[in-house]
């Protein structure tokens, strides 16, 4: 991984990990079912410390290496952490321990990616010690047996240094690359303008304070309101970090894709105002991948197969000529070189200044952006739009389910095929027959204790099925996803603590058994610990007190809250106090549809009406659409496609001569991160408090919190809720020249509490 930094562009200096380095040159091969460590080694702490306690008197581990090769006008700054420096008889010997999984008789000699890396290390330690010979071990073990088998060579000086100097040589043409395009980027940075002729209110402020954060090394946690402009107000401070030299790169992390497309914008904006900076979009493989259906095997797919022989052309090729790397532009550079557009992504992600992407790449134990080094870490910032939803996310990227019926099934298919697979499989299956007995006829169990037996018997089954499925072949979609499945109910095993409970539920014939973070704000501030700075930003980041708890934040981060630059005449808040409790809605149903009729009846335009449920919703729409066929009206439907998304938004004209009535969900793709200015939504009507639905997490986490000494209830219920109020009702006033009504229905909005978590500008 390259950093850089200002003095190191002026002198030509290049820093890189020798990992990443060997990677990069000898990295070859096909992506193969996204099972990329199947087959392949990888470190883990356990085998390292395995073989490091058989080590001498003498030897050291974990030995810091670092040398400056000069190249080409270019200073490369190695660096890198050898597993073991041992003595012999002969003298030094390097050794480097990997782990695999596809079994010993599979190594033919050893790797070649792996001998290189050896080789790295070997050069840098015979250079500085003038040693003229020296050893290079390759220590595999079988993750399964523990079995250890060994690969020796002896290297002269001469030979590594010829191969240290070959390596860095095939690396030199990519380096250049980076070097260049950041010193075009930090020459565009210094007379890059604000690119709108004036801040508005508040907007300055924010842009400070986020300029602040970055500097000081400090977490944010900013409120500001909708239509400020906060995806300018973060990223234009930012970007000018990079050119100060504070920062390297900036991560934008949304929870949706239509935020995504507002941080481009910006990134556009200013480089219609001269900036030069390399930004990339990363879209989920489900949505890129150019087969009918997403199989990554060399034998599936084309773009698989010989992926690593032809990545490293397609990312110098899109460096070479592009900085705006949208989906779009990404897919016609994948095509071209015939690479996997989703993985592309990923790899050339940690050599662009920007990456616009979902939560899940930092904070997702399962999907993160693993090859993100702490030195890299310690110069990048990440910028979390609309922040209040990462609680919720959070609290699903650290949970983890695992049920009964593949395991029987895998029991049955493979009893003949693959013996190993199906006991495994077959204990799995055994243990949750006796989990089912104990759940009785609650049909439920909890617990605060991590399921330790499931875990291990898991285990067991993640290595049988590694062995399968690094050998390849077809039909083994259901291995696959199980093994997926158990491996990340294992590593959330690990982060098990007093934050997590155990709830077994009982459904028919199957059980399921899941480990659920009732609070994820420790496993969200270790995620972003190591970053230079995390800026946590929402216009409903209210009441802050609760969102810097939930998101982790320590006493000495900053906070802010920017008031709205809309006047008050702007805004027609009102509030009927009519009830929508669930036990009221079908008696209120018809009043409500009245409501409804009397707030577009007094002036024709477009309106968006938020309900707390899709059953809910169509209730009403049916009563409304039946008793007022004349209005045109456009139903948010369950699950729909990005084409049916941009077609419900395009019915909303500000030439539009009728009046035009949305039916949208509260929390939904629509009552959050969508621009609507001026006529093209002229009121908002919001039906209910927007209380989560009563269940069974719902209130384990009201429980949880009561037990820390909190509110568990509005920490469950209310909080949540009313920030889906807070989201929809934003939709309305987005300029200086918007004006609306708004409409809130539910007699609960009256009640102090209630209104009290209202916006001051809502309050009349």
């Amino acid at each position: 991984m390259i950093l850089l930094s200002g003095k190191d562009l002026e002198a030509n200096i290049v820093h890189i990990s020798v990992r990443p380095l060997v990677e990069y040159v000898f990295r070859s091969g096909s992506i193969d079912s996204g099972f990329r460590t199947a087959g392949a080694m990888h470190e883990g702490t356990r085998i390292h410390q395995q073989v490091q306690r058989t080590y001498q008197e003498g030897d050291q581990k974990e030995v810091y290496l670092k040398a400056e090769i000069p190249f080409d006008g270019v200073i490369f700054r190695i660096e890198g952490r050898c597993d073991g420096l041992i003595q012999t008889e002969e003298g030094w010997m390097i050794d480097e321990i990997k782990s695999t999984s596809a079994g010993l008789d599979m190594l033919e000699g050893g790797r070649t990616v792996h001998w290189a890396q050896a080789q790295v290390y070997a050069y840098i330690v015979a250079k500085e010690q003038e040693l003229d010979r020296i050893g290079v071990q390759l220590t595999y073990v079988d993750t399964g047996t523990g079995e250890e088998k060994r690969f020796n060579r002896e290297f002269s000086l001469a030979e590594l240094e010829d191969f240290v100097k070959s390596v860095v040589g095939q690396y030199a043409p990519y380096a250049a690359l980076r070097l260049e395009n950041a010193r075009i980027r930090d020459e565009s940075i210094r007379t890059l303008p604000f690119p709108f002729e004036t801040y508005r209110e508040g907007q300055r402020k924010l842009a400070g304070a986020v300029y602040g954060a970055i500097k000081e090394k400090k977490k944010l946690f900013a409120k500001a309101p909708t239509g400020i402009g906060k995806t300018i107000s973060t990223l234009f401070p930012a970007v000018k970090a990079i050119g100060e030299g504070h920062l390297q790169q900036i991560f934008y992390l949304t929870a949706k894709t239509i935020t995504r497309t507002a941080a481009e914008q910006a990134l556009a904006l200013m480089e219609g105002r001269g900036l030069h900076l390399q930004a990339l979009t990363i879209t989920a493989k489900d949505k890129v991948c150019f087969q009918e259906e997403t199989h990554c095997s060399k034998e599936a797919c084309p773009y698989a197969d010989g992926y690593y022989d032809r990545i490293n052309g397609a990312v110098l090729d899109i460096l070479s000529h592009e900085t705006m790397m949208t989906r779009q532009v990404l897919e016609q550079y994948a095509r071209k070189h015939r690479v996997c557009p989703f993985e592309f992504s990923l790899d050339t992600a940690y050599a662009v200044d920007a990456v616009i992407c979902d939560y899940n790449y930092i904070f997702d134990p399962r999907v993160s952006l693993k090859r993100l080094i702490e030195e890299q870490k310690k110069r990048t910032v990440l910028l979390v739009d609309e922040a209040h939803n990462l609680v919720d996310r959070g609290r699903e990227m650290f949970s983890a389910a695992i049920g009964k019926a593949d395991f029987l099934q895998l029991k049955r298919d493979y009893k003949s095929v693959n013996p190993s697979i199906s006991k495994a499989a077959d204990a799995v299956n055994k243990y949750f027959i006796e989990l089912k007995k104990a759940c009785g006829d609650t049909r439920q169990q909890l617990s605060k204790e991590a399921p330790d037996e499931l875990v291990s018997l898991l285990d067991l089954f993640a290595g049988e099925a590694e062995r399968v499925l690094a050998a390849g072949g077809e039909n083994r979609e259901l291995l696959l996803d199980t093994y997926f499945a158990a491996q990340n109910f294992i590593r959330t095993a690990k982060l098990y603590d007093s934050r997590y409970i155990t709830y077994a539920e009982v459904q028919r014939s199957d059980v399921t058994l899941r480990m659920f973070c009732l609070d994820p704000s420790y496993l969200l501030s270790q995620a972003d610990k190591g970053f230079r700075s995390a800026v946590f930003f929402s216009a409903t980041l209210s009441p802050l007190s609760y969102y810097r708890d939930m998101l982790g934040a320590d006493s000495e981060d900053y906070s802010i809250s920017v008031a709205s630059p809309f006047h008050r005449e702007q805004l027609d808040v009102r509030i009927h106090p009519l009830s929508t409790r669930y036990r009221d809605r079908e008696r209120t149903r018809e009043q409500l549809a009245d409501l409804l009729y009397e707030l577009i009846a007094e002036r024709t335009g477009n309106y968006m009406v938020f309900f707390p449920s899709y059953q809910y919703l169509q209730s009403v729409y049916e009563d409304f659409a039946a008793r007022y066929s004349g209005v045109q009206t456009i139903v948010q439907g369950s699950g729909m496609a990005e084409e049916e998304r941009e077609r419900f938004l395009d019915a909303f004209q500000a030439d539009n001569r009728e009046t035009l009535v949305g039916f949208a969900v509260l929390g939904g793709i629509f009552s959050e991160g969508i621009d609507l200015q001026g006529d093209r939504l002229i009121g908002v009507a919001v039906v209910g408090v927007g209380l989560p639905q009563l269940g069974l997490e719902r209130n384990l986490i009201r429980d949880y919190f009561n037990g820390e000494g909190k509110n568990g209830y509005d920490y469950a219920y209310v909080l949540p809720g009313m920030n889906k109020v807070l989201q929809a009702g934003g939709r309305l006033i987005r300029s200086e020249q918007d004006e609306g009504v708004l409409l809130l229905i539910d007699d609960r909005f009256m009640q102090p509490h209630y209104r009290e978590l209202l916006p001051e500008e809502w309050k009349g």
